[in-house]
């Protein structure tokens, strides 16, 4: 960990607001400075001021370059897996960083002092090495790494690879993350003893003892996963992490959904007929109050 790293980028100029250039002071700490912007119905923020990190390999970096014109949803991360990765913290700076050098085509939005091209892999890797310095802890930003290095092989735009090369990250990337949900399906179902047309059973669980099927599920959700990653070339760490989450953390990725859903109806449900609503949740509450007396009653 070496937050020294991270230090104060100072502002751009602005011809237009006469705002001369504040340059980098790397004595001063870093300074997050953060404007919420509602664009179209999302949440962003504009950044006061530029952080600057000095890479090992690419040296100072810069970002944002236009801080006028620079918008950031701070970590990118759904809003159903905030509980593992929240949207700030220690990782904010890094993610802030990375924000700025992934970039549109011939819009780069971060300054390299040296004079760098910084293509999306090595963005990745800058925004790994940022969050050790950062003193993020070592799981999250190994699952923030892997997350952001998936998200590269599939879109495979910013990366100078070649098109071959490219499709086969791609591929690579989407099918390892639907074999290994099938997989998962198929394992649950085995687990309940459920027969599903069309869905095999899995040799390693199979018609055994129920604890003998789980300790098979759970060693079949390590082994696949790291399997698979050897397929994923340079990106195999991110590969592992990738599948054993998802494997072991797709039953609370499912329950997640079916709550999140419910969430979404009951909240569309009480703004478009309020009174109904109101209605529903006092019979609701009067029949479970109901219940409960009939429960307590000695028969």
């Amino acid at each position: 960990m070496q937050p020294a790293r991270f230090y104060d980028g100072g502002v751009d100029a602005d011809a237009d607001a006469g705002q001369p250039e504040v340059p980098p002071d790397p004595g001063c700490d870093a300074r997050i400075e953060l404007v919420r912007v509602a664009e179209r119905g999302r949440e962003q923020f504009a950044m006061s001021r530029r952080i600057a990190y000095r890479d090992r390999h690419l040296g100072e970096l810069l970002v944002p370059r236009r801080t006028r014109t620079f918008r950031s949803d701070l970590t990118s991360v759904p809003a159903l897996f905030t509980w593992l990765v929240p949207k700030t913290g220690e990782h904010l700076p890094a993610t802030l960083l990375h924000d700025g050098l992934i970039h549109p085509p011939g819009d780069p939005t971060y300054t390299s002092t040296d004079g760098h091209v910084v293509l999306r892999a090595e963005a990745d890797r800058v925004l790994r090495d940022a969050m050790a310095d950062s003193g993020t802890a070592l799981i999250r930003r190994w699952l923030i790494w892997s997350a952001v290095a998936t998200a590269t092989m599939l879109d495979g735009r910013g990366t100078g690879w070649s098109k071959a090369l490219a499709w086969r990250y791609r591929v690579t990337a989407a099918l390892t993350v639907v074999l290994i949900a099938s997989l998962g399906v198929c394992a649950s179902f085995d687990l309940f003893d459920v027969a599903v047309p069309g869905i095999p059973q899995l040799p390693w669980m199979g018609e055994r003892p129920w604890c003998v099927e789980l300790v098979g599920g759970l060693s079949g959700a390590v082994v696949l996963p790291l399997a698979t990653a050897l397929l994923w070339g340079p990106f195999r760490i991110a590969g592992a992490v990738v599948g054993l989450s998802l494997a072991l953390l797709l039953h609370v990725t499912v329950a997640l959904l079916a709550l999140t859903a419910l969430y979404q109806v009951l909240e569309r449900f009480t703004a478009r007929l309020p009174r109904v609503a109101l209605a529903l949740a006092i019979g609701g509450t009067v029949v479970v109050l109901l219940a409960f007396a009939a429960v307590l009653v000695p028969r």
